[in-house]
């Protein structure tokens, strides 16, 4: 009888937080198995591209030459936001304002909306984001803010995906997230995601097409934003490690943590869009390591299968290699950061706040319908729930930072 075969399948030794000396063993170890096992792939999945030629293929050294990512308002373009957020009160009567109405009626830029439809544009087929800076966050209030965010996104990208499903305990479509430090007014065993700490994030993406992230405050000390193109980790494992653009290509096991009765879901990490009459060859990578490691209080479910080495190797390989491609932004007050989520992962470095200087962002997950890419048949449930029948009168724009308590196999919304 062979006892190994019978013995359960073990989670890989791998954390959420990266581990260089435990990725480079298993690299090691890894790749010195493959030599002797002859009949594992060395070539790409059918179909899929040997290398990427495009603007969003960048690295650190051409986009720093190449790219201006900053934006910086005019004069006319702050008077005329500020013209259009008159406009809107003005036809919104003496209430809160009802922000799920903006659109590009009720929020008119008759000048800067070019400027904003050609970011649009470099966000989706440019290098895929952009800042816009300039804003004069103290001379507005929280919800002029959110409100002035909210308009100059709906001439780039009008379609805005809801955060959550519950506010307050009720149902309603909850359009923004705040992204800030709760763990000095939470209880930390209620924080399972690192975007409410302070602690280092790592690379991911968000949900949805471009992620958005307006800046209230910034933190005292660190805190900068990092992006790295998907693409062109694509084409360093391409030419190094076919084996592992497989691996990104197959099933993984997807923990959602309770919110359904299986507990789990299987998808690709990585998407080959072949070339169309419409569209260009694109691939896209969607994923969040703590799905598949766990976080803080909230580990791996122990009742779904556990990931492979091949896999363990494969999710270090994106960490690693996104940090040797990586730009980092900083934030300033007032400052909106446009990113096209199926091109960049992003990641965040650790932060310090102090009593007068806290970081404080806004996130929002767009879509632009006119020049969205087509969404992977694996990705599309989860795009539905984002995007579809979102209507004005249940928009929901909070004007504190918030954190919905989990429940365990309770529905818990969009959580990312």
């Amino acid at each position: 009888m062979n006892t190994a075969a019978s013995e359960p399948l073990r989670q890989p030794n791998i954390s959420y937080e990266p581990n260089l000396e435990t990725y480079n063993a298993r690299r090691k170890q890894r790749y010195e198995a493959l030599q002797l096992c002859s009949t594992v792939p060395t070539t790409l999945p059918h179909g899929f591209p040997q290398r990427l030629e495009s603007t969003l293929a960048w690295d650190v050294t051409s986009v720093k030459k190449e790219y201006n990512w900053v934006y910086h308002l005019t004069d006319t373009d702050v008077q005329e936001i500020d013209v259009a957020l008159k406009y809107f009160r003005s036809t919104n009567g003496n209430g809160p304002l009802q922000l799920g109405a903006i659109n590009v009626e009720t929020f008119p830029l008759p000048t800067l909306r070019n400027t904003l439809r050609h970011i649009s544009n470099e966000i989706h087929n440019g290098y895929g984001f952009k800042v816009i800076r300039g804003l004069a966050v103290q001379a507005y209030s929280t919800e002029d803010n959110i409100a002035i965010y909210a308009g100059l996104s709906a001439h780039l990208a009008p379609a805005r995906g809801r955060q959550d499903t519950i506010f307050q305990g009720k149902p309603a479509d909850v359009m923004i997230l705040h992204i800030k430090d709760l763990t000095k007014t939470m209880d930390v065993q209620n924080i399972t995601a690192p975007a409410f700490t302070s602690e280092t994030q790592v690379f991911h993406t968000d949900s949805g097409d471009v992620v958005a992230l307006f800046a209230l405050g910034i933190a005292a000390e660190g805190g900068q934003s990092k992006l790295a193109s998907s693409w062109r980790i694509y084409n360093e494992l391409a030419a190094t490690r076919p084996d592992l653009i497989r691996t990104l290509a197959d099933s993984w096991p997807v923990d959602d943590f309770g919110k359904t009765d299986k507990g789990y879901h299987l998808r690709p990490l990585l998407y080959h869009h072949r070339q169309t009459q419409t569209s260009p060859e694109r691939i896209i990578i969607q994923y969040a390591r703590r799905v598949f490691t766990g976080y803080r209080t909230r580990p791996r479910s122990s009742n779904i299968p556990p990931i492979t080495e091949a896999q363990a190797e494969a999710l270090d390989a994106l960490q690693f290699l996104a940090e040797e491609n990586a730009i980092s932004l900083d934030f300033q007050p007032g400052d909106i950061q446009y990113i096209n989520n199926l091109s960049i992962v992003h990641a965040r470095e650790a932060y310090t706040d102090s009593p007068t200087q806290q970081r404080h962002l806004i996130r929002m997950w767009l879509r632009d319908p006119a020049l969205a890419w087509p969404t992977p048949e694996a990705l599309k449930q989860g795009w539905t729930r984002l995007y579809e029948q979102v209507v004005p009168e249940k928009c929901v724009f909070p004007l504190e930072p918030f954190m919905r308590i989990p429940v365990i196999n309770k529905p818990q919304g969009i959580d990312k």
